[in-house]
């Protein structure tokens, strides 16, 4: 496809290469073949579930870590508007019934008191219009209450980020979501001389007003936990928009410019690709609990950080050794042993394989990036979740897939996906350093077979949107990665204002 100069000098402003815009235009036209799956994972065969010895260890060894100056950050994905968290309240403003008539609306002010946001909406509502939520009520102006929490002229709620919403009550007040993740940072991630690294993804928009809780927060939770907070903030790099294409997959323009589209939670393996520390758990804003709720979060948190010190410590002793030279037979094949049993990858061709070639297979996939991922059984549908997966190099390999990647017209693959038996509920910790303390260039290791194409309405013109590889999908497709089973409890997010009623969060 012929770019001119018009659209080249769109690029050069993005911070993209033609090269790149050439690559993700082909993508859009092509599409993206589906995966080859060998099964679901399951406990004993891809998933580790631990009992009561093997937790303890882990624990052990993540509080040792922690106590030899181990270097941590929590990285938390917090961008984008609230918005959809509030659809059914911008369905019943904009709606003609005029009293709440579907069972999530009569929840909704039925319990309106429980929400950590009531007394500032309260607030808002007497300054507004004179009264209280309770004689609104009365009144049955039901409208106005909700318009006075979504509202730019209320507490604009939808359209403030999650991160800045009051989630839980606490002592007599309230806590967003931010400052529920600086608490629970302190319990699991608190550095050698009571350092706590926290670092929120967030929207260009919604900096000013993040740095601001930040400002506000601070010094008065640093007193309450005696510790010092090292917060950071980084923004979705314009590099990593994708462009948008017309159904024939020519490209889309808007003002004879092209247009371009977030490229989804994948684009933020660049921003943790700057982040430098041994170890970066990753969990969503809108998955976390109050204090009082916290005891499972907390222990599974410690447990898969120990997991991740204990197997990458061995798999950089292996290296190690690799990297002096080729080792004895017995030893190749003890660490042959430990990717198979630890690690679950399978090659069928390792026996035919010199003894260099075993050395040089195995320092490739010792030498990646790691991480431990939280599974939590399914009690619902089955969806996206963790299944053993063909790579392009011939081996078999844990991997996290979304539902969309697996051929629907396979009926093998879909008796997979139907008998899976876990979910992914974004619970992961990760190291991103090799055996020697050079970090890994996180690019490197993303699978771009795996995005995906959505269909947008632009205008009142129907285009296409390219998805890159998910953040935890194939954006860690080439990574070494376990899977451990973490209980329910520990996977409490808020999708909908009303999940804010549920036991978790109250």
């Amino acid at each position: 496809m012929k770019l001119n100069q018009s659209d080249l000098e769109t690029l050069k402003n993005k911070g993209k290469t033609e090269e790149k815009v050439q690559e993700e235009l082909k993508m859009l036209k092509e599409g993206f073949p589906f995966l080859v799956i060998d099964n679901a994972a399951k406990p004993g065969n891809g998933i580790f579930v631990l009992d009561e010895k093997m937790e303890k260890q882990a624990i052990d060894l993540w509080e040792q870590f922690l106590k030899s100056g181990g270097d941590v950050i929590k990285m938390v994905p917090a961008s984008g508007a609230a918005s959809r968290m509030f659809k059914d309240l911008f369905s019943f403003v904009n709606g003609t019934d005029k009293e709440p008539a579907s069972d999530f609306m009569k929840k909704f002010f039925n319990d309106i008191e429980k929400f950590a946001f009531f007394n500032k909406l309260n607030e808002t509502c007497i300054g507004l219009f004179g009264k209280s939520i309770d004689s609104l009520i009365k009144e049955k102006r039901y409208k106005e209450i909700v318009k006075a929490l979504i509202d730019k002229e209320g507490l604009n709620y939808g359209q403030l980020p999650k991160a800045l919403l009051n989630f839980h009550k606490n002592m007599g007040g309230a806590r967003t979501a931010i400052e529920e993740h600086l608490s629970e940072g302190v319990q699991y991630a608190k550095g050698k001389k009571g350092k706590v690294k926290v670092h929120f993804t967030v929207s260009e928009d919604h900096l000013p007003l993040v740095h601001l809780k930040f400002e506000e927060t601070k010094g008065k939770m640093e007193h309450e936990y005696d510790v010092e907070y090292e917060l950071s903030t980084s923004v979705q790099k314009p590099s990593t928009d994708t462009v948008a294409a017309n159904m024939d997959g020519t490209p889309y323009k808007e003002n004879d410019k092209l247009f371009f589209r977030p490229g989804g939670h994948g684009a933020l393996i660049e921003n943790l690709n700057d982040l430098d520390a041994d170890v970066i758990f990753i969990k969503n804003i809108d998955n976390v609990v109050p204090d009082s709720r916290r005891e499972d979060t907390i222990k599974y948190k410690k447990i898969i950080g120990g997991v991740l010190v204990g197997i990458k410590k061995k798999g950089d002793d292996y290296c190690r050794l690799l990297s002096k030279g080729i080792p004895e037979e017995s030893k190749l094949a003890e660490m042959l042993d430990f990717l198979h049993k630890v690690l679950c990858i399978t090659h069928d061709n390792t026996d035919n394989m010199t003894t260099k070639e075993k050395a040089d297979y195995l320092y490739k996939k010792l030498n990646r990036p790691y991480r431990v991922c939280g599974m939590v059984r399914n009690e619902g549908e089955p969806g996206g979740g963790p299944f053993l997966a063909y790579n392009a190099d011939g081996t078999v390999s844990p991997q996290i897939l979304e539902s969309t990647q697996i051929d629907p017209n396979n009926k093998e693959a879909k008796k997979m996906l139907a008998e899976s038996t876990h979910f992914n509920p974004v619970d992961l910790v990760v190291s991103t350093k090799s055996w020697n303390g050079k970090k890994f260039n996180l690019p490197d290791y993303v699978d771009k077979s795996t995005g995906f194409i959505s269909i947008k309405s632009r205008e009142g013109t129907e285009i296409k949107a390219l998805e890159l590889p998910g953040l935890w999908n194939g954006a860690m497709s080439d990574w070494n990665t376990i899977l451990v089973e973490v209980p329910l409890s520990t996977f409490n997010p808020v999708k909908t204002v009303n999940d804010l009623l549920r036991d978790a969060h109250q």
